[in-house]
């Protein structure tokens, strides 16, 4: 098989994910034995396994998580999109327009500066207990970490390339179609993937602070009701997911860029 082949990159990212899985559950087993935990708080895996796939109330167990788990990835996806897109249009709106990049910037960095937790309350103030809440709440988590990675993918295009374009007659918006977002795919989904963890955090903390629906709500009844199968179970099933669409997203960036690569 060609080393560059769609095939073989996807096989270089799955491969890692069946380690990484190994790895974590070593991890989990052996800090619950090093710190010994009491078994009442800490489960381990294999605790967490048969409570969802064992015994007559394993359907009850998977349906409840499942469902909890659904609502909490729509809420992910609203912050998941709505940041992505927003860092794209402002990193493109950068690269056309320094001036806006002077006015915009230092307000942006001020913004991110401070801690999530403390301004929740005001988003939830101003757009509710909502999807609109929860929505700007994980587009804030993904918006900045995109919009700089972005941006330094569209200023990594090549002087000679843009200047033969400017040579030629082109216009700036040129060079950037042509040009800067081409060269800018790896970042792109590089930003793509580093999302992934950041929206479903910003869904927790909107479920857990706002809506009280999905894991984020469920997790912190669990703990108050000393439900720690549940919690566990929850947080497992959540950093899995975590993880398969983090690679899910390196799969399509490999199979993207092999293609356009191939094209080239």
């Amino acid at each position: 098989m060609n080393a560059r082949s769609p095939g073989s990159a996807v096989l270089r990212l799955v491969a890692p994910l069946v380690l990484s899985a190994v790895v974590v559950v070593a991890l989990w087993w052996g800090f619950l034995r090093v710190y010994d935990v009491s078994p009442l708080v800490g489960k381990p895996p294999q605790q967490v396994w048969a409570y969802l796939t064992a015994g007559p109330e394993a359907a009850a167990h998977r349906a409840v998580v499942g469902g909890n788990l659904r609502r909490t990835l729509v809420d992910a996806a609203y912050g998941y999109a709505t940041g992505l897109v927003a860092a794209i249009a402002v990193a493109l709106a950068f690269s056309l327009r320094r001036s806006v990049e002077r006015a915009f910037m230092p307000m942006a960095t001020l913004l991110r500066s401070v801690p999530l937790v403390a301004t929740t309350p005001l988003l939830i103030l101003a757009f509710g207990r909502g999807v609109l809440a929860t929505a700007v709440i994980g587009a804030v988590i993904v918006f900045f970490p995109a919009l700089v990675n972005v941006v330094a993918g569209l200023r990594s295009a090549s002087a000679q390339t843009t200047d033969a374009v400017l040579a030629f007659g082109g216009s700036r918006a040129d060079v950037l179609l042509r040009v800067a977002l081409p060269t800018s795919l790896p970042a792109v989904f590089a930003s793509a993937r580093i999302a992934v963890p950041g929206a479903l955090i910003g869904a927790l903390i909107a479920e857990w602070l706002a809506t009280g629906a999905g894991l984020g709500g469920s997790i912190l009844r669990a703990a108050g009701g000393f439900r720690y199968d549940e919690l566990w179970a929850s947080v497992a099933v959540l950093t899995a997911v975590s993880v398969l669409v983090y690679t899910l997203v390196g799969v399509v960036e490999s199979l993207v860029l092999t293609v356009w690569t191939g094209r080239r």
